[in-house]
């Protein structure tokens, strides 16, 4: 049978006889073998301090002991966790990391956790990451545009943070990124890379300077040019709110296109600002990937916390859609928020309006106890995870739903 896991010290241990217990929202439950998968390569396992595991023995949730910890999965991109581990909080428990957390489980010498494969793509293969000629390859480039504080930036963030965006360009090759903006017009819960003062460390650092329109351009030329599948994107990890800096990245998309017509132009951004989004659409964007929690304004401005209203955000996927620009969202999961009842209608009615391509979906990084009092309280029992993806599926079924961008000129959409 499934056993559940804990931790003691720094090490990990199988509890035999005691079952695996899940959690969607504050709901707990008991796992099965059909709720889990083995756990993918690339997975991490991590201990939870503060939180004693829950185990389920004789179809009854318990506490195992206050001393023995829960331990949590890491997913690599293309799984998407359908449950997060159930724990009980210790008072002493400190704040998680910006991780997306997921419930494991340990059967036979094998790892298992509670997720769903929702897209395969070599391209995003850990082991082509990383390698030991990345270093050379930085300071190649860095040679070649010593002035250029993109490339700088982007080195950075290959090295130290191990961006797989920011790597590609110096590997030449698919999606590379192109930081942009070192402000935002959201104060998001979950920001990567600017976090308010009492809350979990930013796994990375926000750029401090605007690049010019000129670096922007001679960075994407040199990746538009000849590599194979070429992506540059706006709106990075390491950034703001891209389409803040309209007024440099407009310009820069037409001098990429006056020196090549190759490859895909692409932002990451969250359409709140409009004009900025139009401008950057005028000057010949391929494709928009638009970051988004809930169909619903409360929701959404829960964890947004922007300038803007999400009618802001459906008048820019509007403007983009008519201009044949390829839209995907880019769908932060959290089991038991999205799957929830009105939750879907809120999602039917914006999907039917919007009209967009794909949805991507990644697991939302951060502490599930410090994310879900800030939320709307649930008003029915969610559906879980597979339910959500199922009635995408049923009622949407012209979008794509994948986890990885796709090459797509605008030609093409």
């Amino acid at each position: 049978m499934l056993c559940a896991m804990y931790a003691m010290g720094n090490e990990m241990y199988d509890a035999p006889n005691m079952a695996p217990v899940g959690r969607s929202g504050n709901d707990v439950r008991i796992l099965t073998k059909e709720d889990m998968i083995e756990l993918p390569e690339g997975a991490d396992l991590m201990l939870l301090p503060g939180r004693s595991a829950l185990v389920g023995q004789k179809g009854k949730i318990e506490k195992i002991a206050s001393s023995l910890y829960a331990v949590a999965a890491m997913l690599p991109m293309g799984y998407t966790r359908t449950y997060l581990p159930a724990f009980e909080m210790t008072d002493d428990a400190p704040q998680l990391p910006l991780y997306g957390y997921a419930a494991v489980a340990f059967e036979k010498g094998k790892f298992y956790v509670a997720a769903v494969k929702t897209d395969d793509n070599a391209k995003w293969t850990p082991t082509v990451y990383n390698t030991d000629d990345l270093k050379k390859r930085v300071d190649a480039l860095k040679a070649k545009m010593p002035t250029n504080r993109i490339v700088e930036q982007t080195g950075h963030c290959s090295l130290e943070w191990h961006c797989c965006t920011a790597e590609n360009l110096f590997y030449h090759r698919w999606e590379a990124g192109i930081p942009a903006s070192p402000v935002c017009n959201a104060n998001c819960i979950g920001c990567i890379s600017l976090q308010e003062a009492e809350c979990c460390p930013s796994p990375q650092s926000r750029i401090t300077f605007s690049p010019t329109a000129e670096e922007m351009a001679e960075v994407g030329i040199y990746h538009l040019t000849d590599a194979p599948e070429a992506i540059v994107s706006f709106g990075q990890g390491c950034e703001g709110e891209p389409s803040l800096a309209a007024d440099r990245i407009a310009p820069s998309i037409r001098m990429m296109r006056e020196a090549t017509a190759n490859g895909q132009i692409n932002i990451n951004t969250n359409a709140g600002y409009t004009e900025g989004i139009k401008r950057i659409v005028d000057a010949g964007l391929d494709t928009m990937r638009v970051s988004i929690i809930s169909g619903l304004e409360e929701t959404y401005q829960a964890y947004y916390r922007g300038s803007y209203a999400l009618s802001a955000v459906k008048e820019s996927i509007a403007y983009a859609k008519q201009h044949g620009v390829y839209v995907s969202l880019n769908l932060l999961l959290f089991p038991g928020l999205n799957d929830r009842p009105e939750e879907i209608d809120g999602w039917r009615d914006f999907l039917r309006e919007t009209g967009i391509d794909m949805i991507q979906l990644r697991n939302l990084n951060i502490d599930p106890d410090y994310f879900l009092p800030k939320m709307p309280a649930e008003k029915a029992r969610p559906i879980g995870v597979k339910g959500f993806l199922k009635f995408l599926a049923e009622e949407f079924p012209d979008i794509r739903v994948g986890s990885f961008s796709r090459y797509v000129k605008k030609s093409d959409a």
